[in-house]
């Protein structure tokens, strides 16, 4: 798969290799701030948390002094969070940046909204933060790009949410559709970075762009292995961003962070990704989205668990009734069969295990995937794969290529 020409992919690694010679302390380019600057106002203290991984918004040295002045708007969500260490608590991020004197105009929100609670699909509509009083500016739904209008009185835009290192985990999405409204509104973008749970995993089919949709927009493998603040460089030199506009992008990176380090993530990014095991399984058992399986949405276990009524019935049940995330679950009421997994090992790869055994397992097969399949996978090739039967050792040889690829193109713009 051509990710980009020739030519350009030589320059590129030209500057990958220059980059990575002058840079053999820190992994840091042009897009990132990595000079002392004067903090207003600020609590967390690196000399306090040295020892412990310090995330993008609590590196605030480096970019509170770019929000002096300035308008601001806020992308984030529950998960956008700061610690105080003298105060030994954490809060929000939009809490921090007026307790610093930042004037914050708006909130934009993602899929599950500002504070995260929304089923996984829901309409988000418009509002006003409850403590604050900001406005709160949905971007889900018919609205996942800021209309220029939204965009108004905004000087600079900050970006804070928590990704899970999976294509089709939608705040990658976001990402682009706000570095894109960011562009052509010559709006500058900061990019608060976290850590990548899945740390460096990269595996999966690699998506075909005649199949693109909100939970699939690049040509990239379903677990990526990069972090936010990466994979905005990322789509910036790509010129993946409608008629190829750049975002005035600076990255804000973690600081004591490695990705072959294990990061638990300290608050849930959404609803139905309750710990560290469901984040870990999300990549491999989200697929099953597309078919007539559960991942448990309606119980305790989602992500962790998966069955249908119409898998072997015996060993392990469950039947989903309806809670926070899942007003009404798939198969609300209806016992289901099939694995518990919330006690495995992690994994470090993308497992197809599961799914090949539960359409083994299906006697009606033809009922079994649904439209959205292809929307999870990128292609049509893994459902039609699965229904010839082949093995997952030869499903998994298929991707070889295009993830050598990707992982050429994607070393140019690691930071960790």
């Amino acid at each position: 798969m051509n990710f980009i020409p020739n030519s350009t992919l030589v320059f590129l690694m030209s500057i990958a290799t220059l980059i990575s010679c002058a840079n053999s302390k820190k992994k840091h380019d042009n897009n990132i701030v990595d000079k002392p600057l004067t903090a207003i106002n600020v609590e967390v203290t690196q000399e306090v948390l040295k020892e412990q991984i310090i995330t993008g918004a609590e590196n605030s040295t480096k970019y509170l002094p770019l929000l002096a002045n300035k308008k601001v708007g806020i992308v984030t969500n529950q998960s956008g969070t700061v610690r105080i260490a003298n105060e030994n608590k954490t809060v929000s991020l939009v809490d921090f940046l007026i307790e610093n004197k930042v004037n914050v105009q708006k909130i934009y929100a993602p899929e599950h909204g500002f504070r995260g609670t929304a089923d996984a699909g829901e309409h988000i509509v418009d509002g006003k933060d409850s403590k604050t009083g900001l406005p709160i500016i949905s971007l889900y739904g018919d609205n996942k790009k800021p209309k220029p209008a939204q965009l108004a009185n905004i000087d600079v835009m900050v970006f804070d949410l928590q990704d899970v290192g999976a294509r089709f985990y939608t705040y990658i999405s976001t990402l682009h559709y706000i570095m894109e409204a960011c562009a052509e509104a010559n709006i500058p973008l900061i990019v608060l970075d976290r850590p990548n749970p899945n740390g460096g995993i990269v595996d999966g089919p690699v998506l075909d762009m005649a199949y693109t949709s909100f939970v699939g927009m690049h040509p990239i493998p379903v677990l990526h292995g990069m972090t936010m603040g990466e994979y905005a460089k990322m789509i910036n030199v790509q010129k993946w961003l409608k008629n190829k506009v750049e975002c005035r992008l600076t990255v804000i990176p973690c600081e004591n962070y490695s990705k072959k380090m294990k990061y638990d993530l300290p608050v849930k990014p959404s609803p139905n990704l309750p710990n560290a095991q469901s984040v870990n399984l999300y990549a491999s058992l989200c697929f099953f989205e597309g078919t007539n399986v559960s991942v448990g949405r309606g119980t305790e276990k989602q992500f962790q668990i998966y069955g249908s009524p119409f898998l072997n019935k015996n060993g392990f049940s469950f039947t989903p009734q309806p809670n926070e995330g899942a007003k009404t679950p798939p198969y609300n009421g209806v016992k289901c069969y099939g694995e518990d997994l919330s006690q495995i090992a992690l994994l470090d790869k993308l497992e197809l295990k599961w799914l090949l055994k539960a359409y083994d397992e299906t006697a009606d097969k033809s009922k079994f995937f649904n439209s959205f399949f292809t929307k999870l996978a990128g292609s049509k090739k893994l459902q039609e794969q699965i229904e010839a039967g082949m093995s997952e050792e030869s499903i998994r040889k298929s991707w070889e290529k295009d993830l050598a690829s990707f992982k050429i193109i994607r070393k140019i713009y690691e930071i960790y």
